[in-house]
C-alpha cells in the first residue's frame, strides 16, 4: 500500500467539469468536459445550463480520471472540491459531489478556493513553489496580484485586484465588438497574429502616477476599443484592433507584475489563469522577466484554464500540511475573497 495520500479534486466553478488525482505533488490522471459549445450562442455562460452539464459530466469524468491514473475508488484518501468563488448553481454541483464521495469513501473533505487552485497547479509541472513569490492570477472573472508564502499554511496577501472588468471578461467583450466568436480570448489571440500591435494606441488602464500601482481596470479599455470601432470609417481592420487591444492588456499586466516583484523583493513571478494561456501575454511577460532577472513560472496552457488537477493540487498541499478538513456542512461561497487555500466554514 502506498503511504502517500491520493487526493481526488473536483472543479465546477464555471463551464468546465474538471477532475484530477494528485499524489505527493504529482498529477496521476485527470479528465475535463466543457459545456462551452452550449453557451456560445448566448455569448456567455448560462448558469443553469452549466449546472446541468456538470451533473451529467461529473460521474464519467471521475471514472475517466481514475482509469487514466490506474487507481480505484479505494485508493483515494482525501477529496477536495471548489467551494467558491464561481457561479452558484455550478459550484453547488461539484461541492455536493465532493462531499458525497468523501462521505461514501470515509475520507476527509476539503472545500477549497478556486483561485488557490490556479496558484497551486504550477507545482504539478515545475515542482514546489518558492517560499515566497508574487502571483498574477488573470482569468475571465479575476485579475489579481498576490503575495504568496506557503499556500497551505500562510495567509494570502492581496497587492491589487481589478475594480471592474477582469482581463478575460474584456477579451470576451472586445471579441463581441469585433464580431469574433465566444470565448473571446482564443479568438483574439488567433487573429491578432495577423495584425499590427502598434497600429492603434489604446490606453494602458490604471498606469498613471496617481493610480494604485497594482490595481487593474479593463472596462475603460474595452470602451476605448468600442469607441474606436464606432468612429472608424469603412471596414474595421479586425486583426489590427485585436492585436493592439491584446498588446495593451499584455503591457499593463506584465508592467504591474514586474513592479510588484521588484517592490516586494521576490525573484519569482507566478502567472496563472485562463488569460495566462494568451501567447502575447506569456511572451511579453517572459521577455520583461528575463530583462529584470525574475524567474517566470507559467503552467502549460491546458493547466491555465479551469481544471480538476488544480483543485487536487491544493488538496494535496493541505493534506500533507496536516490541515484539519472542512465539515461536511460547508456551504458554497460564490463570491469568496481569496485569503487562504480553504473556504472557511
Amino acid at each position: 500500500m502506498n503511504p502517500m495520500p491520493l487526493v481526488l479534486g473536483i472543479e465546477t466553478s464555471c463551464d468546465e467539469t474538471g477532475v484530477g488525482l494528485v499524489r505527493d505533488g504529482t498529477l496521476l490522471g485527470d479528465a475535463l468536459a466543457s459545456s462551452m459549445d452550449e453557451h456560445a450562442r448566448f455569448g456567455g455562460v448560462v448558469p443553469d445550463i452549466a449546472a446541468r452539464a456538470h451533473l451529467h459530466a461529473l460521474p464519467p469524468m471521475v471514472r475517466t480520471a481514475l482509469d487514466r491514473a490506474g487507481v480505484g475508488f479505494g485508493d483515494i484518501t482525501a477529496v477536495a472540491a471548489t467551494a467558491g468563488p464561481g457561479l452558484a448553481t455550478a459550484v453547488q454541483i461539484g461541492l455536493a459531489a465532493g462531499k458525497a464521495y468523501a462521505l461514501a469513501l470515509g475520507v476527509p473533505f476539503y472545500g477549497v478556493h478556486h483561485l488557490a487552485g490556479h496558484a497551486a497547479v504550477d507545482a504539478l509541472e515545475h515542482g514546489p513553489l518558492p517560499q515566497r513569490c508574487v502571483a498574477l492570477i488573470v482569468s475571465g472573472g479575476h485579475t489579481s496580484l498576490l503575495l504568496l508564502g506557503d499556500l497551505a499554511r500562510d495567509p494570502i496577501i492581496h497587492l491589487g485586484d481589478t475594480v471592474d472588468d477582469a482581463a478575460g471578461e474584456a477579451f470576451d467583450k472586445v471579441a463581441r465588438i469585433l464580431g469574433l466568436p465566444y470565448p473571446g480570448g482564443p479568438a483574439i489571440d488567433r487573429i491578432a497574429r495577423e495584425g499590427d500591435p502598434t497600429a492603434i494606441t489604446f490606453p494602458r488602464p490604471m498606469t498613471g502616477p496617481h493610480d494604485p500601482p497594482y490595481g487593474f481596470s479593463f472596462s475603460g479599455l474595452k470602451t476605448a476599443v468600442a469607441r474606436w470601432v464606432e468612429r472608424h470609417p469603412g471596414p474595421v481592420p479586425v486583426a489590427d484592433v485585436a492585436a493592439s487591444f491584446q498588446e495593451a492588456v499584455a503591457d499593463t499586466l506584465s508592467r504591474k507584475a514586474i513592479a510588484a516583484c521588484r517592490t516586494h523583493h521576490t525573484e519569482t513571478l507566478l502567472m496563472v489563469g485562463g488569460v495566462a494561456a494568451n501567447s502575447r501575454v506569456r511572451a511579453l511577460t517572459a521577455q520583461r522577466c528575463t530583462a529584470t532577472g525574475i524567474t517566470l513560472r507559467v503552467p502549460r496552457p491546458g493547466l491555465c484554464t479551469d481544471n480538476g488537477a488544480m483543485i487536487a493540487a491544493v488538496g494535496d498541499l493541505l493534506v500533507r500540511a496536516d490541515t484539519p478538513p472542512s465539515p461536511l456542512t460547508l456551504g458554497i461561497d460564490p463570491s469568496a475573497v481569496l485569503h487562504g487555500a480553504m473556504i472557511p466554514s
